[in-house]
């Protein structure tokens, strides 16, 4: 093929049902040149028909905040009120852009959904998760703009003591950008989205896509609560127990309370419940099978962004037909080298590595 063709084949790939103009308009050229252009790779065959049918590999659509995560860490205990030797890194991060991070170099292709500044953050974030493979031409660099900040205070141990997020921009991951990708988001095996989203966005997001495959990364307890009026359309639902407790509404006061959490969360029509029980593992529940999954053993490094690496290798485990209970393991696995590693992703991780480290696990 010639390299004009590769080129309006992407743009087909991107929207199977992009018009010819639209084509002319985004490459410069003559609307009869794209014509003549189709037909010969439909002569090709290399597209088939009416609707520009193309052979297209499955993928996924991460939907949610792109930041840029600052981390300090004291070299000792902390002592508040007063400067403290240690290390500042910074790092491109967000919770759906680190989701999708994840899973891009877990090998699934992944396509980011986003908003970032016209700013030295901005140009930093997209360049990184541009190399890390994810397809980032849905994300949006506005002018004017300031790129969502995420700081974040460690422990010498590495667990967290605080953080300050600002992540105004989001206000602009509105509707009205969301529906210029519905091609993009209607034909994605699964769609991935967090609760940073406002709630307009989530309506129109579940409202939209309701038959769809959606996995929802609840965030923390303050925003856990918008997954509520859409649980019935949500199939996989990843939580810790307070941000459990803090939808369901219900008593966490012991182990039947855990039970009875997780059965109100199947009641409700969620598909798949992924509970977070901290070290004691993950309580996985459906409407046909329950299972406690525990979690080997780790040392710590830094406990940022084991979540969104967990919801990744669940997302994975979709994508290559791995059984619930096997998807769990695998995505146990992501989380662990995650929390091993100083950066909030794990910048080697890899299908290969994750199943070594859960072999080394088992030893």
């Amino acid at each position: 093929m010639t390299s004009r063709e590769d080129e309006i084949l992407q743009l087909i790939k991107d929207d199977p049902f992009i018009q010819q103009q639209s084509i002319a308009d985004k490459l410069n050229i003559s609307r009869s040149a794209v014509a003549v252009h189709i037909m010969n790779m439909t002569r090709k065959g290399v597209i088939r028909g009416k609707g520009y049918i193309v052979d297209r590999p499955q993928y996924v659509v991460v939907i949610g905040g792109t930041n840029m995560d600052i981390l300090g860490q004291p070299e000792v205990a902390m002592v508040e009120r007063d400067s403290n030797p240690g290390k500042i890194t910074g790092s491109a991060g967000g919770v759906g852009r680190n989701i999708a991070e994840n899973l891009a170099r877990l090998g699934v292709d992944t396509k980011l959904i986003s908003v970032v500044g016209d700013d030295a953050y901005g140009n930093v974030v997209l360049e990184a998760t541009r190399k890390a493979g994810v397809d980032v031409k849905a994300v949006s660099q506005l002018t004017g703009q300031t790129t969502s900040t995420y700081l974040s205070l460690l422990d010498a141990h590495g667990d967290m003591l605080a953080a300050v997020s600002d992540m105004s921009i989001l206000d602009h991951l509105n509707i009205g950008l969301l529906a210029q990708h519905t091609d993009l988001i209607q034909h994605a095996a699964a769609i991935i989205i967090d609760t940073n989203l406002n709630d307009d966005v989530l309506a129109y997001l579940f409202s939209k896509f309701h038959d769809q495959v959606i996995y929802l990364d609840t965030v923390s307890t303050a925003k856990a609560i918008k997954a509520k009026p859409y649980l019935k359309h949500i199939h996989t639902l990843k939580p810790n127990l307070l941000e459990a407790q803090t939808i369901s509404g219900l008593p966490l006061n012991s182990d039947e309370d855990i039970d009875d959490i997780a059965d109100w969360f199947i009641q409700q029509g969620i598909t798949r419940l992924f509970l977070s029980l901290g070290a004691d593992g993950i309580l996985y529940r459906s409407a046909e099978d329950t299972a406690l999954i525990r979690s080997p053993k780790v040392n710590v490094i830094n406990a940022n962004g084991a979540g969104d690496a967990f919801l990744a290798g669940l997302v994975y485990g979709q994508m290559n037909n791995l059984t619930d209970a096997e998807s769990c393991r695998f995505a146990l696995g992501c989380a662990m080298l995650t929390m091993e590693h100083m950066q909030t992703i794990n910048p080697t991780i890899t299908e290969l590595m994750v199943q070594q480290r859960l072999e080394e696990a088992l030893c």
